[in-house]
């Protein structure tokens, strides 16, 4: 079951939930996946709490502003249960169809993803399980917990997952005005809504996300000038592989001390990178003149009678029509003043850096508990993509399923 824009929103169960999710991402819907499937939680017993009018809204928003064609995961990390899913859901076992993975390690497509995810939303009903509204409220009590919602209303609910990632917060430089209506953040709503008359535009960053930008408006006939404070930095995935198994993770679990986590995790990053066949295909486009890589700071910026003018540290003022900031999100814990003031009414523990101290099945709190960059201090730098979510929910399922019996 599908839930369209048209259709009304779910109502708040007037029972006492199991569980309530709260976040409609990758994350959140795996969740709930994995709870439904493995955990044996009643799918009337869980809900997902997200504002976003169907599930997984920001991720097709996002991937779709960029131009994304294919995953930087490999096909085992998706949305079901079983790793090989998506391969089967695919027809790879009987058929290889072109343009659906791409190596290395048989990356899915962007297009044939987001179906196998429309699978996995039918499968467990999860677009009926979704309350669209956000929480603003959350308090504990001795038996359960009680969340407020924007619209109105309050669930109750045993437990609660923290499923919010860091996307409601783009990163925008001091120097770029919000109110300039000739830039925008590629995050940010209205990017698709620009005229498609052909311009000079100038795309500030030097991660993916900048990188599928560019691309994509190169193909659409923009002049482009790519901006970066580094040269073009080439990783196949976003931290180490290692981070997948006990390579790096032993070692990172016998750290004690969560100042040196946090740490281990922004080493470990590669911040600001880009898989090699979009770095080929970039530096193809340099070779080839279409596509200006400028290797500095931005200083400022300023409108003038011609359009935008970019002041750029060591180098000559860049004029452009446009600017597109691909600048990634603020580093700040999710949730907002709502986690904030749970963390004071329920003394929840927090590291230096602001993030919750979590026990091996990512319980923050007997009744709540997270994933995603939540989860970070507990599972490592690979927490916030799919892998993290997979990972998370052996945790979670582990935590919420309930206890088995001894043999007699």
């Amino acid at each position: 079951m599908t839930l369209h824009r048209d259709q009304p929103a779910p109502e708040p169960p007037a029972t006492t939930l199991d569980c309530l999710i709260v976040g409609g991402g990758i994350h959140g819907v795996h969740v709930a996946a994995r709870l439904i499937g493995e955990a044996g939680i009643p799918a009337d017993r869980l809900r997902i709490l997200d504002p976003g009018a169907r599930l997984l809204e920001r991720w097709r928003s996002r991937t779709a502003t960029t131009g994304m064609s294919h995953l930087r995961s490999p096909s085992v990390h998706h949305l079901d249960l079983d790793p090989m899913s998506l391969q089967r859901f695919a027809g790879k076992r009987t058929r290889r169809t072109a343009g659906l993975f791409t190596p290395p390690f048989e990356r899915p497509a962007l297009e044939l993803f987001n179906a196998h995810c429309d699978h996995v939303e039918e499968a467990f009903g999860l677009a009926a399980l979704h309350l669209r509204d956000r929480a603003v409220g959350c308090a504990v009590d001795e038996t359960g917990m009680e969340v407020e919602l924007g619209g109105g209303g309050v669930v109750r609910t045993d437990h609660l997952v923290l499923a919010m990632g860091i996307g409601e917060r783009p990163r925008w430089p001091d120097w770029a005005p919000r109110e300039d209506p000739g830039i925008h953040h590629v995050f940010d709503p209205g990017f698709d809504d620009w005229p498609v008359d052909r311009s000079s535009v100038a795309v500030v960053g030097g991660g993916i996300s900048a990188g599928h930008v560019a691309l994509r408006l190169l193909s659409e006939g923009h002049r482009v000038e790519l901006v970066s404070r580094h040269p073009l930095r080439q990783h196949q995935f976003d931290s180490d592989p290692g981070w997948l198994g006990p390579k790096f993770n032993m070692k990172f679990h016998r750290e004690p001390d969560f100042d040196r986590r946090r740490a281990m995790i922004t080493e470990a990053r590669h911040v600001g990178s880009v898989p090699p066949e979009m770095g080929r295909a970039l530096r193809r486009a340099i070779a080839r003149g279409r596509l200006a890589w400028r290797e500095h700071r931005v200083t400022g910026l300023e409108r003038t009678t011609a359009g935008l003018r970019l002041s750029l540290d060591q180098a000559e003022a860049l004029e452009v029509d446009r600017v597109l900031l691909a600048t990634g999100f603020e580093s700040a814990r999710p949730g907002g003043p709502m986690i904030d003031h749970l963390v004071r009414s329920e003394s929840l523990p927090c590291a230096g850096c602001g993030y919750p101290i979590v026990d091996a099945c990512l319980r923050w709190h007997p009744r709540i508990l997270v994933t995603g960059p939540l989860a970070e201090l507990e599972l490592g730098p690979v927490s916030r993509n799919i892998a993290g979510a997979r990972r998370a929910g052996d945790r979670i399922v582990e935590a919420l399923s309930p206890p088995r019996r001894a043999a007699v």
